[in-house]
């Protein structure tokens, strides 16, 4: 395998990382990141305090230069969610900002602070592939969360699918205002530019004026991010102008509704590609820089990924499938849980996503959600929350909304929308005849349960098994 990161082995004095004030240059990366690995040699795993800085990204930079596996630590942890990733990785030490007050059981390991000035060579020797990159947890929302562990050469491989997918080089100026700690704001918004041998500038936030100051040629956000980015936008046309200078928009993490992409398209002239993956696999689909994106999908699978849909139970033609993948981007298992290792794949070695989908006539993959929480059974019907949702969403007097399955004595399982108005609520009647009239009438909400806002989690996803099912 190639090295990780190219462009450190012989650096320059072009911009790497911008994190508000603070600016390294490839030099001066190479230099820091490299002063840190030396310290580093011969440990086995280290956590990182990920919070949004560019003290993050050169700490995990360094431990990967190192060869040493890293272990992202989302800085907002509960106590005991905290104790129980910190005795389950074992780190040897804690990387962290200089002054950064680290909370109770990271406070506890040996810690070494990020020293942005200092300067020693970089480590030329290549770890092997298998080597074990980044560890990082799941959400833990069927227990304890997992540690997934991704190998250098899932990362090295899926950040090359994607450039061949996304057109993405050395000259790309890439924002965002991303955490740290998960995949999308680490391996594709920090080592992704690293690899490439271009530039990020984490904006802290993705406000219009800031992402319009920043100039990029390459945007990352969540959906909940870019829904705020097109209510700035609408009366902000000067921001709107200069983000549309920008190359390329992506969305991930979530599905981003056909509303927003619209608006998004119509202020800044720029459509949206969206793309899917997992911490356990990284990127899977990805809609490509070249084509035009297909609203509702998340493009086909990158190179050297295979998906397919398997049958669900109780079958029907309607042409989705629980999604199981494999491919070189895969992680190589949960940290200390072979028995949840095995769990997660098939008798035949696949991966169980917990993903609903259907494939498009143009070979896109369409994510209905999780077989847990989005695939509600009503009727004798199998019926997808997502597709429900976008057309509430056409409503004006909708500005938030997820649909769950209750149980329901009649229909096994009945369709409840929680609602979250723009304005005063609409009458429920008039928003259940607005599904019916777009969709079959089989899925039409049969309840419309308002609310002040829905429950999140840190990458803006809605978390449903925490809306009221009774």
């Amino acid at each position: 395998m190639n090295p990780l990161f190219p462009a450190l082995l012989d650096p320059d004095d072009r911009p790497a990382l911008r994190f508000g004030d603070d600016v390294l240059t490839y030099r001066q990366l190479a230099g820091a990141a490299g002063a840190i690995a030396g310290s580093l040699a011969g440990r086995e795993r280290v956590a990182v305090h990920a919070t949004p800085t560019i003290h993050t990204a050169v700490g995990v930079t360094a431990a990967l230069l190192a060869g040493v596996a890293v272990v992202p630590v989302n800085p907002k942890l509960g106590e005991r969610e905290l104790g129980h990733v910190v005795g389950d990785c074992a780190p040897d030490l804690v990387l962290a900002a200089p002054g950064a007050t680290l909370p109770g059981p990271l406070g506890a390991l040996p810690r070494l602070d990020v020293d942005l000035t200092a300067v020693a060579p970089v480590p030329t020797d290549e770890p092997p592939p298998d080597a074990p990159a980044l560890v990082i947890y799941t959400s833990g929302t069927t227990g304890p969360p997992k540690g997934a562990v991704l190998p250098r050469s899932a990362i090295a491989y899926d950040l090359d699918a994607l450039a061949e997918a996304w057109e993405w080089t050395g000259d790309d100026l890439l924002a965002h205002a991303l955490p740290l700690f998960h995949v999308h704001g680490l391996v594709l918004g920090v080592l992704g530019p690293l690899r490439r041998g271009g530039s990020l500038h984490h904006i802290g936030k993705l406000d219009a004026k800031a992402l319009a100051a920043a100039g990029p040629s390459m945007v990352f956000g969540v959906p909940t991010q870019y829904h705020r980015l097109a209510d700035q936008l609408e009366s902000d046309p000067d921001s709107a102008k200069e983000i549309g200078r920008a190359r390329l928009l992506v969305s991930g993490s979530a599905a981003l509704t056909a509303v927003d992409h619209a608006r998004l398209l119509r202020a800044t002239g720029l459509a949206v590609r969206e793309r899917y993956g997992l911490t356990e696999t990284l990127i899977l689909t990805a809609a490509r820089a070249a084509d035009e994106p297909e609203v509702g999908t998340v493009g086909p699978p990158l190179r050297g990924t295979e998906i397919r849909l398997a049958p669900l139970p109780g079958g029907g033609d309607d042409g989705l499938g629980a999604v199981e993948v494999r491919g070189p981007s895969l992680f190589s298992g949960y940290l200390n849980r072979p028995d949840a290792t095995a769990a997660a794949h098939t008798p035949d070695g696949w991966f169980a996503t917990g993903d609903i989908g259907r494939w498009t006539e143009s070979g896109a993959l369409a994510i209905v959600g999780r077989s847990a929480t989005d695939l509600i059974k009503s009727g004798g019907y199998k019926i997808g929350a997502g597709e429900i949702e976008n057309a509430l969403l056409e409503h004006p007097g909708v500005a938030e909304v997820a649909v769950v399955g209750v149980p329901d004595p009649d229909l096994g399982e009945r369709i409840v929308a929680h609602v979250v108005p723009a304005g005063t609520p609409p009458p429920e009647r008039e928003l259940i005849d607005h599904v019916a009239a777009l969709l079959a009438p089989h899925k039409r909400p049969r309840e419309v349960r308002f609310t002040d806002a829905l429950p999140r989690n840190d990458m803006g996803k809605v978390q449903k098994s925490r809306l009221p099912r009774e």
